[in-house]
């Protein structure tokens, strides 16, 4: 299985990125966490600052199974504004590689880059405007081909376990949603 890999900027939603990499981790998949600043670390929108793994200049994103894109603001235009992610994006969906997006993410990036054109998506309410070509829902996450957008922090678990299941199964997904306690066993569903 390639690397993963979850972008940070200053402004991004701590409750996003860092539920969607700890759940990822917990399904026994490789995620790298990469700073667009100059600098390892990043001021989340909440004020946690978070050291990432690898600047965006040291890693290779040619061969990634994900590019995610945390939401928050102004985390999620600071993401738009970096031209080798927003390259990087281009090229992943364009060979059919998978990409993630929630909260302002999907609107403010994916929208305005065309990699929803056709594709079922959501975002977080009231930015639907830049959206531009999705076909919007209003559910926590959507799933369409390669591309996982969710619509907000409160989503951050479902988003999370929608890439693990796109990754490695709903079998996988289940087993950590279940050991994370967002699974019933007895009604055999996910609690959100």
């Amino acid at each position: 299985m390639n690397t993963s890999f979850v972008f940070l900027a200053n402004g991004f939603e701590e409750v996003e990125a860092l539920t969607t990499i700890d759940i990822m981790r917990r399904a026994g998949m490789e995620v790298v966490t990469v700073s667009i600043n100059d600098t390892l670390e990043a001021e989340g929108a909440h004020g946690v600052t978070v050291k990432a793994d690898a600047l965006i200049s040291e890693v290779n994103l040619n061969n990634a199974e994900w590019l995610i894109c945390p939401g928050g603001m102004p985390g999620a235009s600071n993401l738009a504004a970096c031209k080798p992610l927003t390259n990087a994006l281009i090229a992943q969906n364009s060979k059919g590689g998978k990409i993630a997006a929630i909260c302002a993410s999907p609107s403010v990036i994916f929208g305005p880059l065309g990699l929803l054109e056709g594709k079922h998506a959501v975002c977080y309410p009231g930015m639907e405007r830049g959206m531009t070509g999705a076909i919007v829902g209003y559910t926590p996450v959507a799933i369409d081909g390669n591309i996982v957008t969710g619509n907000g922090p409160a989503a951050a678990s479902a988003f999370g376990f929608a890439i693990v299941q796109e990754s490695k199964g709903k079998e996988v997904a289940r087993q950590v949603a279940e050991g994370m306690l967002f699974y019933d066993k007895l009604k055999e569903e996910f609690y959100f």
